[in-house]
């Protein structure tokens, strides 16, 4: 109850209300608008931050995250295109709803379904975490590394297409990371001489030029600045009737269920979990064959699982300060930045910052819920936004934060390199979510590695002696050698 107050008021204080919603509509335009997402907002937004308080910076970075995933199923109704990854599903039956007529019912199943999910989830992640951490706090640095790798090779198992390509992007960002003085002896490695590498690749620097200017160029690059014309819809109401509520009752709770277990694994996320869900749904459907139709069941399933994918990825990012996908990578960077480390010790030294994270999660879910319902008429004007200016803007306010932060042009160039580098790796078909990762834990899981070394006097067996180490060791090599013999599976029954 103490921290149930202190966190109403941080929240509730004039500045911080104000500074949640202008973040809120930020990251629903952001999530709205295909070609930006909620990971371009939050790491434009990581600057902005520094001078804020902790509490405020990883307040405002939040809501930024609960709208951009929210707003994601605006143009996947009124376009078909999905504003983010996550609403690829929503796309399937969103848009036929729109083309039928029936706007305002697939914009407020998207809307509720979005609130659901992410309210809830949070709810459990509230009782959740704290029993987590507590456990945590037990594991030694042998039980961190195994913790490391296995959310890393869990990341490469899930990368589209070929798995190596996913192994080669977590060498990238294993090898990024390792930049700079090492831990513990202080020896300087990769950095050729150049001073303003010694402590590593900034960054601030990689994710404004992996994230920010990268999908700037890219959308240049491949002409994507033009939006299909949207017909002029009749916008009343909610949309959505308390009788087919009703009916997806089940549908609803098997699909928060799928989000938030999907979330909650290291690397997998919203982008996966609305797929499943909405596979699922359609499995046990009555009416399957109105899938893809416009059935707004499916609408439902998508929208509750990819947002209950958020809550699921607060737990192991507060409890063990692993990331569940990459923006909650890029919210591990921002805690960091602001000398914040997420893990099991947080629960411990930081309580009350913990649960004002929780609290701007709720919050911001409400904010969202009552945006968008009374905000519906407008979304149509969102995907009319000249993208010559949201370009412009958003090159000038990432050579702005990287300049900021280090008070350099160096880091400005390093933005630059960093975002052709992004560029060449996507050429080559690297995906960005093992490499991000990899160099977000690459510290982590090095120093964990050394010190389990050391007190072990060399012994590299001793990861194998300890059951949680064991564990989750085993579960790494299963997640890569899984799809290594299903592959192998399938060349010879093509062979047969």
């Amino acid at each position: 109850m103490e921290y149930f107050s202190l966190t109403l008021h941080t929240l509730l204080e004039p500045t911080s209300f104000a500074v949640m919603l202008g973040s809120v509509v930020l990251g629903i335009v952001f999530g709205a608008v295909p070609g930006l997402t909620s990971n371009m907002a939050i790491t434009l937004l990581l600057p902005v931050t520094f001078k804020m308080t902790a509490k405020l910076g990883i307040t405002t970075l939040m809501s930024i995250y609960v709208g951009g995933m929210s707003g994601g199923f605006i143009a996947a109704t009124l376009v078909g295109i999905p504003g983010t990854p996550s609403s690829i599903a929503t796309c399937f039956d969103a848009y036929p709803l729109s083309q039928k007529g029936q706007t305002t019912k697939a914009l407020g199943a998207g809307i509720l379904g979005s609130f659901l999910g992410t309210f809830l989830s949070t709810i459990i992640a509230v009782f959740f975490c704290p029993l987590i951490a507590k456990a945590a706090v037990n594991l030694g640095p042998w039980e961190y590394f195994g913790l490391c790798t296995m959310a890393i090779t869990l990341v490469i198992s899930l990368s589209k297409g070929n798995m190596f390509k996913g192994l080669a992007a977590a060498f990238i960002g294993l090898f990024l990371s390792a930049v700079g003085y090492a831990p513990f002896d202080a020896t300087a490695r990769f950095t050729f001489g150049v001073n303003s590498i010694s402590g590593g690749i900034n960054m601030v620097a990689l994710m404004l030029g992996t994230f920010a200017v990268y999908q700037v160029i890219l959308n240049y690059a491949t002409d994507q600045q033009n939006l299909p014309t949207i017909e002029k819809a009749n916008i009343r109401g909610i949309g959505v009737t308390l009788k087919e509520l009703r009916d997806n009752v089940v549908n609803i709770v098997r699909s928060f269920l799928i989000g938030l277990w999907i979330g909650f694994l290291p690397g997998m996320g919203a982008g996966i979990s609305n797929m499943i869900a909405y596979s699922q749904a359609k499995s046990a459907s009555k009416h399957p064959e109105k899938f893809g139709t416009g059935c707004v069941d499916g609408v439902f399933a998508s929208e509750v699982s990819n947002n209950a994918a958020i809550g699921g990825a607060i737990i192991p990012l507060i409890a063990l300060g692993i990331p569940g996908d990459t923006v909650t990578a890029i919210m591990l960077s921002g805690l960091m930045i602001h000398g914040i480390e997420p893990g099991p010790l947080l629960m411990t030294k930081e309580p009350e910052l913990v649960y004002v994270i929780f609290g701007a999660v709720l919050l911001a879910a409400i904010l969202t819920l009552i945006l968008q319902l009374f905000g519906m008429r407008l979304f149509p004007r969102l995907l009319t936004i000249p993208y010559h200016y949201l370009f412009g803007t958003i090159g000038i306010i990432c050579f702005v934060g990287a300049f900021s932060d280090t008070n350099t042009l160096f880091n400005c160039g390093l933005m630059l390199a960093c975002a052709l580098f992004a560029l060449l790796m996507q050429m080559g078909g690297l995906p960005m979510g093992p490499m991000m990762l990899a160099f977000i834990l690459g510290s982590e899981l090095e120093t964990n590695l050394r010190r389990s070394m050391m007190m072990a006097q060399g012994n590299p067996f001793v990861f194998f002696t300890r059951p949680v180490s064991c564990v989750f060791l085993l579960i790494a090599l299963v997640s890569v050698l899984m799809p290594l013999i299903s592959m192998v599976r399938e060349s010879s029954k093509k062979e047969n």
